[in-house]
């Protein structure tokens, strides 16, 4: 941040938004992006990449930094989205990866899996603080200003037709997206803030109990439950964990759940304590957020099932973890099927963003 002068100087936490029912009539509408919230800062050659939390992540994303001195305004303030796009949607788990503490390992991924960024607010331009003006206009300014942007870094679109915004909801999420966010035309730019709305999808699904963690506050508690669904081929695959409970609940759950409790031999999850030196057959066990995390577990007979609500999958799994509904002792385990989930229709992210979607050539 060398000899940066901006009018909107880092950190700035972003301006958030607040989960709603329904989408909001009279607001400007956008895709929800699933990838990490940003705020780049650039100010000449000085480029600062801030994050959710207000720490940078400049030093993750070097291809990043390079478009933003080549396609961003000279000198400028943007809000967005880092986001990875591929043929299949976005993939949230291979940015994941990218936060990385080897340089070689992120100089690497810049290139196996380079990120894109979909800009959707402007905090300043020049010498001009933008965050007192209404959005309407800020967005119309931050579509001259980037106008001539090319991949990767796009704008996302938007639109103030309630109709469209309702058919966006239906379709996008075949294409990784998680919703709709709705924006007030005349809402100033207020950091930390929840003065947008969020509407994302949540259903429903009834899940086989096969396995839980112990809380971190002892080893009488239940810190999530973990969840899974049959195959075609009759396996029980691990999709995901249920995670908040009252604590007074987790101890109590604790003790309902010790009749249940088994051993590893039969249990269709034996992957949970692989052998010394081996590799985990089941990579999507890996935890996502701290690769040295101790991933044990104790093992259920698979006989309890569970409604959860979720948003939406990733892959075979819940993409978040999954809210508690109710307990279904009128379901069979082997009827927790993937069946049962609601399948979005596949849409191409370039059909949202022209462009957005990153040549192959040296993915891995």
């Amino acid at each position: 941040m060398t000899g940066m002068k901006l009018p909107v100087m880092p950190p700035v936490a972003p301006m958030l938004a607040r989960s709603v029912a329904s989408i909001p009539a009279g607001n400007s509408y956008e895709p929800k992006w699933d990838g990490f919230r940003s705020l780049i800062f650039r100010d000449g050659d000085d480029v600062e990449i801030g994050s959710r939390n207000e720490k940078p992540m400049t030093r993750y994303f070097p291809e990043l930094v390079e478009a933003f001195k080549n396609e961003l305004p000279a000198r400028c303030v943007v809000d967005g989205e880092i986001v990875i796009a591929t043929g299949n949607g976005l993939d949230f788990e291979a940015l994941q990866q990218r936060i990385h503490p080897a340089a070689s390992r992120v100089t690497l991924l810049a290139g196996q899996t380079p990120a894109s960024f979909v800009a959707f607010d402007l905090l300043a331009l020049g010498d001009t603080d933008l965050t007192g003006q209404p959005f309407a206009q800020r967005r119309a300014t931050m579509e001259q200003a980037l106008a001539t942007a090319r991949p990767p870094v796009h704008i996302t679109p938007a639109t103030t037709d309630l109709d469209l915004a309702l058919r966006w909801f239906a379709e996008f999420e075949g294409a990784g997206l998680d919703g709709v966010v709705a924006k007030p035309l005349d809402g100033r730019y207020q950091p930390d803030k929840r003065v947008m709305f969020k509407i994302k999808h949540e259903r429903t699904a009834d899940c086989v109990v096969a396995g839980y963690r112990v809380h971190k506050s002892g080893p009488d508690a239940i810190g999530s439950l973990l969840l899974g669904l049959y195959d075609d081929d009759a396996s029980l695959a691990s999709v995901g964990v249920i995670g908040a409970f009252p604590m007074a609940r987790r101890r109590e759950l604790f003790t309902e759940l010790q009749p249940l409790v088994t051993t590893f031999d039969g249990h269709p999850w034996n992957w949970a304590r692989p052998a010394k030196g081996s590799r985990n057959p089941r990579s999507s066990e890996t935890s996502r957020w701290n690769s040295g995390k101790d991933l044990s577990f104790v093992p259920l007979q698979p006989e309890l099932v569970v409604e959860v609500r979720y948003d939406h999958m990733e892959g075979t799994r819940f993409r978040h973890t999954t809210q508690f509904s109710r307990w279904r002792p009128d379901r069979i385990p082997e009827s927790c099927t993937y069946d049962q989930l609601e399948r979005p229709v596949t849409f191409d992210l370039d059909d949202i963003v022209p462009g957005l979607r990153q040549p192959e050539g040296d993915r891995k």
